[in-house]
């Protein structure tokens, strides 16, 4: 009787077992060694450009501080000190990511804290910068989020907000920026011990300790709050770049407190000439934001503290028509869209800045201005044959004077 060949071959190269070092033997397949390590190196280099893919640059495109501040300049007018931090703080932060794991040497992650007037550009800043770096970038609102139990939003949902932006990717949302938005508003309420909690100020400073230092989070997918038969997504916040902004309305007295106090002795009145009263911000430090209500733990989470000026004359002036989105542009495009050649008096751009700075309205109220003054001829122009409209001051006038804005100031 004759022997039954019993060779086997790989499934892949078509080698006997005789032919190679090792067969591993599937269910319905065999594969050799030297294909096993074939794939393994395919395996390797697909997960590597899908890490690389989900960051959106590597080590020879990341920009340089100058090259982020200079793109920031196109965008945002003035605020130099907040864009030389936030450049170089996301410049480290980008290197702390692409850094080799056989290194050492642990760089630890640097989250910002932006304050400054409301309207002054602390959005604008956080979503310029995220734009550049092809990252995910989502915006939360402090106000709404409570301590776990209580009505309102969980901590976490400031992560579905990220995942939401990245469609869904871990990888990408774990390298995202995320922007959380009037970070005053969770400041202690008060000093006093109280029968109440303080379910919406500091319990929500403790929640957010674990995100911003870095931890593997549980996430509820779709927001809202959690329950025990839910779905929950783990995202890594190790790599996520927390950038905080916040109005601090009134951080200027706690300034001023702390700067009188230093002020003792002979020096005193050479100290206090020394002190700019108009722009106490300039001189914000950790310890107003702790006198503010801001825990010291979540002070010490987020190193980098600048500020950012309040809008003067020529700064609304600029920022009017000077950006590569300013909002001259946008209506210029808007008309042109419909065949239609929108053109300004000067003396238009000034009208406009004075009303906002009489209206106190900031570089939001600008649009507000020009919407108004432009709300007829949007509404007439599309609907006739006009290739051309002049703005004179004297129509920007007529039209801010009949609308409901002054019948609103009026009535203050």
């Amino acid at each position: 009787m004759a022997k039954k060949d019993t060779n086997s071959y790989c499934s892949f190269c078509g080698r006997s077992d005789k032919e190679v070092n090792m067969l591993i033997s599937g269910m319905s397949a065999d594969i050799c060694d030297s294909c096993a390590e074939q794939a393994y190196q395919i395996v390797k280099e697909s997960l590597e450009a899908k890490s690389k893919s989900s960051l959106g640059i590597d080590k020879t495109q990341l920009p340089d501080p100058k090259t982020i501040k200079e793109y920031l300049d196109g965008y945002i007018i003035g605020q130099d000190n907040a864009k030389r931090y936030l450049a170089v703080a996301v410049y480290n932060h980008y290197k702390r990511i692409l850094q080799g794991k056989d290194d050492d040497i642990e760089i630890e992650k640097s989250n910002i804290i932006l304050v400054g007037p409301t309207g002054t550009g602390k959005t604008l800043l956080a979503r310029t910068i995220a734009k550049l770096l092809h990252v995910p970038f989502a915006i939360v609102d402090a106000t709404v989020l409570t301590e776990a139990g209580y009505v309102g939003e969980d901590i976490e949902s400031i992560l579905t907000r990220l995942l939401q932006a990245s469609d869904y990717d871990v990888a990408a949302a774990e390298r995202g920026i995320v922007f959380i938005d009037e970070i005053d508003k969770i400041a202690r309420k008060s000093d006093n011990p109280s029968i109440t909690r303080d379910v919406s100020g500091e319990g929500v400073q403790q929640g957010l300790l674990k995100l911003l230092e870095g931890s593997i989070v549980n996430v509820p997918p779709q927001g809202g709050r959690k329950h025990p038969d839910q779905k929950m997504i783990a995202v890594d916040t190790k790599n996520i770049l927390f950038v905080c902004g916040g109005a601090f309305d009134g951080i200027e007295r706690k300034i001023a407190q702390r700067l009188n106090t230093m002020v003792v002795g002979y020096a005193s009145s050479k100290s206090n000439a020394r002190v700019d009263r108009e722009n106490l911000l300039q001189y914000v430090a950790p310890q107003d934001l702790k006198s503010y209500g801001l825990i010291p733990e979540i002070i010490g989470r987020l190193p980098i503290l600048t500020y950012l000026d309040a809008l003067d004359r020529s700064a609304l002036r600029r920022i009017l028509a000077e950006p590569k989105n300013s909002i001259i542009k946008q209506y210029v495009k808007l008309f042109k869209m419909d065949g239609v050649t929108l053109t300004f008096d000067e003396d238009v751009y000034e009208y406009i800045v004075d009303k906002a700075i009489e209206y106190k309205l900031g570089a939001r109220g600008l649009r507000s201005i020009v919407e108004t003054i432009m709300m007829d001829a949007m509404f007439n122009i599309p609907s006739t044959k006009q290739a051309e409209l002049h703005i004179t001051k004297e129509y920007a006038v007529e039209q801010l004077e009949s609308s409901q804005m002054i019948k609103l100031k009026n009535s203050q």
